[in-house]
């Protein structure tokens, strides 16, 4: 589809949907970009949740920053009712502007907007649909990634595309700092993509569904090491689950979470035959960790409640010797 409909003189009234901080960035972006060709006149988030030791109700990154820029703000527990419809009817938007708000809108909704319901995706879709496709990038090996700009249907992140935006995933590269880079690419992309609406000049590319893959909300039990995995795929854990759920095995009864790794360069191997998944086959420099194929050096690692620390340290600080065995 080329152009757009009923297209206002004045500028464009947007209503924007999301929660998380990779959110709230863009929202940031949008509402500091915001003045002759367009301009955020209302939000949608979550409800505010309790948080901290107090237990006080605090609002959703999106939610502060709209608060902070006095922008009337929406935070329904239900969606699909009549009178959540009617509130965003009333802002009138000839764009909903969507990243990362956590539910499948309906037809309903979709249809609020005169222009388009526009979503931001942290993939080059139709790769990596879904909740996490930051954390699924690296999991993966992917080379790079980026942002896709698209107009929303109710099938999960299946829309028709406006634009794509790509960057390289760094070899250091966690789940925190590429969704950094993704937020800042995202709220680039989606401003081309405002202009590009202001002057009718969308153009929708469909996805290719021979293409598509999926991630899942990611759960604590997804950083549970298996290390009968290769090394490769450890270490892409350790870098995907940081900062959160972090990648974790146990030594011994206690859980260990394992923040830095690097894989083994397999010219350092010498001796006798590979031991099980999980042992440590050396200790010095660094500890080194037999996988299912291939060898894990451990850099960094935290017992819960305790400060991060060099591995080395920790293991000689537990008296832990080569031939101990992780997870078991």
């Amino acid at each position: 589809m080329e152009g757009s409909k009923n297209l206002p003189n004045t500028p464009l009234r947007i209503v924007f949907m999301g929660t998380p901080a990779l959110a709230a960035h863009i929202l940031e972006r949008l509402v500091t970009a915001s003045g002759a060709s367009f301009r955020v006149v209302g939000v949608v988030t979550r409800p505010d949740q309790p948080r901290g030791r107090g237990l006080g109700m605090d609002p959703s990154e999106v939610g502060a920053v709209a608060a902070k820029h006095q922008i009337p703000t929406l935070k329904p527990v239900k969606i699909r009712t009549p009178e959540f419809l009617s509130e965003l009817e009333a802002f009138e938007p000839d764009l909903l502007v969507v990243a990362a708000y956590g539910r499948i809108l309906p037809n309903s909704i979709l249809g609020v907007p005169k222009i388009a319901p526009m979503n931001v995706h942290a993939s080059l879709l139709p790769r990596h649909r879904g909740a996490a496709p930051v954390e699924g990038a690296i999991l993966a090996g992917d080379a790079e990634t980026g942002v896709t700009i698209m107009r929303i249907i109710e099938q999960m992140d299946a829309g028709p595309m406006y634009l794509q935006r790509r960057i390289p995933i760094e070899p250091n590269d966690t789940q925190g700092t590429l969704k950094e880079k993704l937020a800042e690419l995202g709220a680039s992309a989606m401003l081309e993509a405002i202009d590009l609406a202001a002057h009718g000049a969308l153009v929708e590319t469909p996805q290719d569904e021979s293409l598509a893959t999926y991630t899942s909300q990611i759960e604590k039990k997804n950083a549970v090491i298996d290390w009968t995995s290769s090394a490769a795929q450890i270490e892409r854990m350790t870098r995907a689950y940081d900062p959160w759920p972090i990648a974790r095995t146990r030594l011994g009864g206690d859980e260990v979470l394992i923040w830095r790794a690097a894989v083994e360069d397999e010219s350092q191997w010498s001796g006798p035959p590979s031991p099980p998944p999980g042992t440590i086959v050396s200790m010095k420099p660094n500890p080194v960790v037999q996988c299912g194929t291939g060898r894990l050096k451990l850099a960094e690692v935290q017992a819960p409640g305790r400060k991060r620390m060099s591995a080395a340290d920790f293991l000689r600080g537990k008296r832990v010797e080569a031939g101990a065995r992780f997870g078991a």
